[in-house]
């Protein structure tokens, strides 16, 4: 066994610091924790590069005298606690004496500070430990820390840091936390030369989150004011309508002190019960104020956590104060008008695609003609309608030139639907009224029937064109002429699924909620939904956490690629201009939302196939659901989309999405056979 050797100072003071100082935010709540004990009223906070290379937190405390500036870098040094019996009744946030040690031994700090009776302040300057100099200066009164350059003694430590972004994400985080936990305190935080929040300091705790969270997250708050059993619960909770998607929004302060609880995050998720959506979760601002004797504050390195010795009293106040603010507010919430699909454009003319026929378009429809030609060898699929022409008619050929329409997949692609529907209402068999005027006139029998995607040519009119390609063969094979199976809706069973004739001897039933969610999730997947994007003339805001906005606008060109476009300018809420029409008449509030979540936990490889969750969910949340009124029209087009494309054959969860019964199965049911 190797000999047991004491460590030096020096080394043991590094590992020390690295169980208390993370990373900035680490340094952030360690200074403004003695700056809130110091008494300050106005504290400032500001950080550059994510506060890697630059911290400053200002206060207008207490401050120090000359003498005591170079103890309070020494480690267990503090005014907060002098007898172990102190430990039984801690009600400053910071007491241990470590924080401004752990600070000096991994970066350079320099102190400004001086107390209100002194006629000079004192400069103190320490690096990694040792001091540089300590002298008296002039300064106002209260305390300045700057620190710059953490972990510049600590090679492995820096290199594991993230990216500037992220650490000041959690320097925000930490701060909304703390200026929520103390309203009565006047909070600046300034990032990177710009203010990103100013809190009032008026003592309103409502105040400090309107500041913190903005207005539309403060209107939709009840308040909270209960006490139990010695315990007493304040503050507010959101109205069970407007719950998150995740629980980033909950925060709990025990006697001032953000912490970390299962035991309080989940009382409010249980008083919230049968009032609150599957994968929804409440927020909350809530200060819990009990005895100090009561609780162990000290069991966390950072403080983030600590532990009761009546834990039913505590998840019982909470339950109860929550059941309690609902059960006086009446939950009656205000009825809002939204806006129809089409508000953002004028009603469209005759002939112009519909919005829920845009939102049924065929897939292959929404690729480049050059990719279509690339793909196929047939000549039909190779050469634009408008090429061939149909020769004279004579006695023993009709014309077919009178149903022959340009495939709308080469000359107008976004606008493919529509056609697709008048062409079916003039040559489906099922109505005859089209179709008697030809009949009546006796000039010329009834045309072929015209497929969608396709123009319909004859062997005798292709001969007569001219060939597209020099080396294309002048005619076709038979095969490769064969026309596709007609489909024709039947009808829809149950409000769900849609029922359709294929050909003479098929029947298919197609679930339209999984077929509709699969055709849009391909369609999100291409990344090519630049032209479904539809610019909104009134934005959406959406409140976001840090990490999420950071997440969003990181990743504005996949977005773009979406359909989506985005305000940043708004920080911590992010503005939509434009989004993909077919979610506009959905929550989009909720759809962003949940495309932030997904993005910032995904934010290390956003081009990774686990972002196919967030793309679930938005093609769940766009997809007609069962019982949605829809005409014939769009369930033709979807169950041709359903049966002509092979990637349509299960949902995106995996469930089928389409059966087929052939007539002489069912013959044999019935005995006929």
């Amino acid at each position: 066994m190797p000999p047991i050797n004491v460590l030096s100072k020096e080394i043991s003071e590094l590992i020390a610091a690295g169980e208390v100082i993370e990373r900035p935010s680490s340094v952030i709540k360690e200074l403004v924790e003695n700056s809130i004990d110091s008494g300050a009223t106005h504290i400032t906070v500001e950080i550059k590069n994510g506060g890697t290379t630059y911290m400053r937190v200002t206060d207008d405390g207490c401050g120090m005298s000359f003498d005591d500036v170079p103890k309070a870098f020494l480690r267990h040094a503090t005014s907060k606690i002098s007898a172990k019996e102190d430990l039984d009744n801690i009600i400053t946030l910071g007491f241990r004496g470590e924080a401004l040690a752990s600070v000096a031994a991994v970066a350079r700090v320099e102190i400004m500070t001086k107390q209100k009776d002194e006629l000079y302040g004192t400069l103190y300057n320490i690096e990694g430990s040792a001091e540089k100099s300590h002298e008296k200066s002039g300064c106002p009164d209260g305390t300045t820390v700057i620190i710059r350059d953490l972990f510049y003694n600590v090679p492995a430590r820096r290199k594991f840091m993230k990216k500037d972004v992220t650490e000041g994400n959690a320097v925000s985080n930490i701060l909304q936390k703390i200026t929520m936990s103390h309203p009565g305190i006047s909070f600046r935080f300034i990032r990177d030369n710009r203010t990103e929040f100013n809190s009032s300091g008026d003592g309103e705790l409502f105040s400090a989150i309107y500041a913190v969270y903005g207005r539309d997250f403060a209107r939709d708050l009840i308040p909270v004011d209960y006490e139990y059993e010695g315990v007493h619960v304040g503050g507010f909770v959101i109205k069970p309508l407007y719950s998150k998607t995740n629980r980033a929004f909950q925060n709990f302060f025990v006697n001032g002190r953000y912490v970390r609880s299962r035991l309080c995050s989940a009382a409010p998720e249980n008083a919230y019960t049968n009032m609150i959506m599957t994968g929804k979760f409440p927020a909350c601002v809530l200060l819990i104020d009990l005895p100090p004797s009561t609780m162990d504050v000290n069991i966390h390195p950072t403080k983030a956590e600590v532990r009761f010795t009546n834990e039913k009293s505590v998840s019982d106040a909470v339950y109860f104060a929550v059941k309690n603010a609902m059960m006086k507010d009446g939950l009656i919430y205000e009825f809002e008008l939204k806006p129809h699909a089409d508000w953002t454009k004028a009603a469209p003319e005759q002939g112009e695609l519909k919005q829920q026929e845009f939102m049924f378009t065929p897939v292959d429809k929404i690729e480049e003609t050059e990719q279509k030609l690339a793909e196929t060898t047939k000549p039909v699929y190779e050469a634009p309608a408008p090429v061939y022409t149909a020769p004279k008619p004579t006695v023993e050929e009709a014309p077919v030139t009178a149903d022959i329409t340009p495939s709308p997949a080469y000359d107008q692609p976004v606008q493919a639907a529509a056609p697709v529907y008048e062409r079916e209402a003039e040559t489906a068999p099922v109505q005859e009224q089209t179709q008697e005027p030809i009949k009546a006139s006796g000039a010329v029998p009834e045309p072929p029937k015209a497929v969608e995607g396709f123009s319909y040519i004859t062997q005798q009119s292709f001969a007569a064109a001219p060939a597209p390609k020099p080396a294309e063969p002048e005619a076709p094979k038979e095969s490769v002429w064969t026309e596709k199976p007609k489909i024709r809706v039947i009808g829809e069973a149950f409000g769900l699924y849609v029922v359709a004739e294929v050909g003479d001897d098929t029947m298919i039933m197609i679930d339209k909620h999984a077929a509709h969610e699969r055709i849009i999730f391909e369609r999100l997947k291409s990344r090519n939904c630049k032209q479904y994007s539809q610019q909104l003339l009134t934005g959406v805001k959406v409140l976001l956490t840090a990490d999420e906005f950071s997440a969003l606008e990181t990743n504005q060109e996949l977005l773009v690629d979406l359909g989506f476009a985005f305000d940043f300018s708004e920080k911590p809420c992010v503005v939509a201009t434009a989004v993909p029409t077919f979610i506009m008449e959905l929550d989009m509030e909720e759809i962003i939302s949940e495309i932030a979540n997904n993005l910032r936990m995904y934010s290390h490889d956003p081009q990774s196939h686990m972002l196919d969750d967030m793309l679930h969910t938005v093609a769940c949340k766009s997809a007609i659901k069962g019982n949605d009124k829809n005409d014939i029209a769009e369930l033709q087009s979807l169950a041709e989309q359903v049966y002509f494309d092979e990637r349509i054959r299960h949902c995106p969860h995996g469930r089928p999405v389409m059966f087929t019964m052939t007539k002489s199965n069912i013959s044999h049911q019935f005995k006929r056979t």
